[in-house]
């Protein structure tokens, strides 16, 4: 891990906004200049031959660096030295706040938490003669579903409760993701779900404004759809039901208990939203209602 010691005012955000932006936007990195320093903390970027795994015999190896063309620039997969477990390497300016919210979220007493539902990180990497900084992290899958089919009902809303526990726990932390999507929820299919992605993400000083310009997410809820966001928490409230409701869809439960769940998350007034310890509680009574737990969505 970095030396760095998590700082409770680096990116606390107050109603006089002076950071300067330009080290929030995402990177493209040569990656091969790095590569060295990755390798040093046994991380170990995939190259031509690892990804041509049955590459013949008689031709000759090739340990020019891939890049996985479905992902972004600032994204390279690669495997952990020691025991070759995969890896995501995430590339950041050092002074983001993506950085920062991470570093905070994987150091005690934050990572201790069993509602912190957070990518597993696994080194953060500070660079000696520029600004770039990497983000090592657990490589998992962003297919919720498996090849083995749709989990039971029990299991679905175990893992929607992940979804809720770790937003209740950023909030509990005044940070809100401001980007909760599918595309930002990951599995390791042995029942843990985690969030990825807090390239918009924001920590707010409780004392101060938290309104903002130039909000930019998956999910908009409607008081954001100029731009501008008055109330970053309930605007992850807002996205988190979208999140629950594109769920059901993708795993078949589109059950009443669920949808009528969402609705006052869905409110069009975010004062009228519930906070997301309401949220939280209002799952776990309609989770304990629900008969059979055991049973298989119905797809027809």
């Amino acid at each position: 891990m970095s030396s760095r010691s998590p700082s409770p005012a680096s990116s606390l955000e107050t109603d006089d906004e002076s950071d300067d932006e330009s080290v929030n936007l995402r990177l493209s990195p040569c990656w091969h200049a790095y590569r060295a320093v990755l390798e040093s903390r046994g991380f170990h970027l995939h190259t031509v031959s690892d990804v041509l795994s049955a590459r013949p015999a008689e031709c000759p190896a090739d340990d020019t660096l891939c890049p996985d063309a479905g992902l972004p620039a600032n994204l390279f997969r690669g495997a952990r030295v020691s025991d070759g477990s995969p890896v995501v390497v995430k590339a950041v300016h050092r002074d983001s706040r993506e950085f920062d919210i991470i570093h905070l979220l994987s150091s005690p007493p934050l990572s201790t938490d069993q509602t912190n539902h957070s990518i597993p990180v696994l080194d953060l990497i500070e660079t000696d003669n520029d600004c770039v900084a990497f983000i090592v992290m657990e490589q998992w899958s962003s297919q919720l579903i498996d090849d083995d089919g749709p989990c039971c009902l029990r299991e679905f809303l175990a893992a929607l409760r992940q979804c809720l526990e770790h937003v209740c726990f950023m909030h509990k932390h005044r940070i809100a993701h401001l980007d909760i999507s599918l595309r930002n929820l990951l599995t390791d299919y042995k029942g843990h779900y985690a969030f990825i992605d807090y390239e918009m993400s924001r920590r707010f000083d409780a004392g101060h404004s938290m309104r903002f310009q130039n909000f930019r997410s998956t999910e908009v809820p409607p008081e954001c759809e100029h731009g501008e966001c008055r109330e970053p928490f309930k605007a992850d409230v807002w996205a988190l039901a979208v999140l629950i409701l594109r769920a059901c869809k993708l795993a078949g439960y589109c059950i009443p208990e669920l949808l009528q769940f969402t609705r006052p998350m869905l409110d069009s007034n975010p004062q009228t939203r519930p906070s997301m310890p309401q949220v939280l509680a209002a799952f776990e009574k309609m989770a304990s209602s629900i008969s059979g737990l055991d049973r298989l969505p119905n797809r027809q």
